[in-house]
């Protein structure tokens, strides 16, 4: 009852029903008319504060309902495992599915596995998604099968380029799996004869956080190299859930499924809540007990945009700032024709992550850049003026090495006139994952900077130092 009326806000709510569990938190099954509704519904309400408590909310995918025998569900361990994702060329889909769905059918039931082909991603790609859900072996094997019928299939149709195994990942795991100078994924290829590479960092999207490892060699091959990157993959995700859980109280409850960072379908997993640590280049967070700092940072908008992020009546601005935990406001624009819109965001980490994105993400639906567009935006960072060397480093090294690794464009300006806290700009352009690493390292920087200081204080408050003779 307390919830209905919110919930009817989004669509038709066919069924709504409080499952028990063993906790203290309520845990209610909320079914919707259609999915758009219930995609709507989770993006409004996660976060979402009712009577001091905020509401967390994730999407249970339809077909996992149909599949699970109604006994087992409330008692069932939420699967963890992490689903094998491949990119197929579209024309062998159809092959893969096989005639009525007799070939998945197959697949499904001689590895015990769940597959999802996404057939309506990116319509008139050359490639489309696949996503596994199943035991390690079990992945593997669905794998290997496919690769068989798309050489099958490439052979009867005469199709004369190679085929290699392609596997999406997330990025927060493919640093782990490429390992200090490369050294993981080369001891792969040279275990399994294959030839492997990865997509760069700059196709990385809001839209998109997964990259594309190829890996080519014969089918047997592959298969090897496929059990070696899962499992790189899968060790990854568990140390970041390991880490989370330890963690849980520095990032409460953070679910970047809930920024709408990944696409629906793209795992069935939420992906761990440490990802922002992860994503934001394990950014520095204080030792435990500590609050992480929290930093303001200045994102231009195009001027046309403010509307939508501000909603009717302020609503979406408000809903940002709540669902964010930071302050977010918009400056009054420069003059009568100005083209960017200066927006304030003062809070830890976190929820820079999460607002920032979120603006990025809304600047995207509305249309405010084209389809084959990036949404790149500029940040500005305040940085006291004897720390901005150390941004810039000798000859410009940490700045490029900066820009190099986070394929953000970082220019502190020279000859500025410092403001009246001391402080000169940093400007960071560049698309969210791009912009938010920089971010991350310059607040880095910073940190070092401001420990250093701390150290030099400590040192001359403390004892003189005894002359040497």
């Amino acid at each position: 009852e307390v919830l209905d009326s919110l919930l009817a806000q989004y669509g038709t709510v066919e069924n709504c029903e409080q499952v028990n569990t063993d906790t203290e938190t309520a845990v209610v099954n909320v079914t919707y008319g259609n999915k758009d509704q219930a995609r709507q519904a989770i993006e409004k309400l996660n976060g979402f504060q009712l009577e001091n408590y905020s509401l967390k909310v994730a999407y249970i995918p339809d077909e996992m309902a149909a599949q699970q025998p109604p006994h087992a569900t409330a008692r069932q361990k939420p699967q963890s495992d992490v689903p094998l994702r491949m990119l197929v060329p579209t024309q062998f889909v159809g092959a893969i599915i096989g005639k009525e769905g007799a070939t998945i059918r197959n697949i499904t039931k001689q590895t015990q596995s769940k597959i999802d082909i996404h057939r309506k991603e990116n319509a008139g790609a050359a490639e489309k998604p696949i996503t596994i859900h199943s035991t390690p072996e079990g992945c593997s094997t669905a794998c290997k099968i496919i690769m068989e019928i798309m050489q099958k299939e490439a052979q009867d149709t005469k199709f004369t380029e190679e085929i290699p195994l392609k596997i999406l990942a997330h990025n927060n795991f493919v640093g782990r799996l490429i390992g200090k100078e490369g050294r993981n994924l080369k001891k792969i290829e040279q275990d399994t004869d294959t030839k492997i590479t990865i997509s760069p960092l700059q196709d990385l999207t809001l839209y998109n956080p997964e990259r594309t490892i190829t890996v080519k060699g014969s089918i047997e091959t592959c298969a090897k190299a496929e059990e070696e990157i899962m499992k790189k993959i899968r060790e990854s995700y568990e140390n970041d859930i390991a880490a989370m859980n330890l963690q849980a109280h520095l990032i409460p409850g953070l679910n970047l499924n809930a920024l709408g960072l990944f696409p629906p379908s793209s795992s069935g997993i939420p992906p761990p809540a440490v990802s922002v640590a992860s994503a934001a280049a394990a950014a520095s967070y204080p030792p435990f007990g500590q609050q992480p700092e929290s930093e303001t940072v200045h994102l231009f908008i195009p001027a046309l945009a403010v509307g939508a992020i501000i909603g009717k009546q302020g609503q979406h601005i408000k809903q940002l700032s709540r669902f964010a935990g930071a302050s977010i406001k918009i400056a009054p624009a420069e003059g009568p024709d100005a083209k960017l819109r200066m927006v304030i965001i003062t809070g830890p980490p976190e929820a820079q992550f999460k607002a920032q994105g979120r603006i990025y993400g809304k600047l995207k639906e509305e249309n405010f850049f084209g389809p084959k567009e990036e949404v790149k935006l500029e940040a500005h960072i305040k940085v006291p003026s004897y720390a901005a060397g150390r941004v810039i480093g000798k000859g410009g090294k940490t700045v490029n090495e900066l820009q190099n690794l986070t394929s953000a464009e970082v220019v502190v300006p020279r000859d500025q006139t410092p403001d009246e806290n001391d402080q000169v700009v940093v400007k960071i352009t560049g698309h969210f994952y791009a912009c938010q690493l920089a971010q991350r390292k310059i607040q880095e920087i910073l940190a070092q900077v401001r420990r250093q200081q701390q150290q030099q204080k400590t040192l001359q408050s403390g004892q003189p130092q005894p002359r040497r003779k």
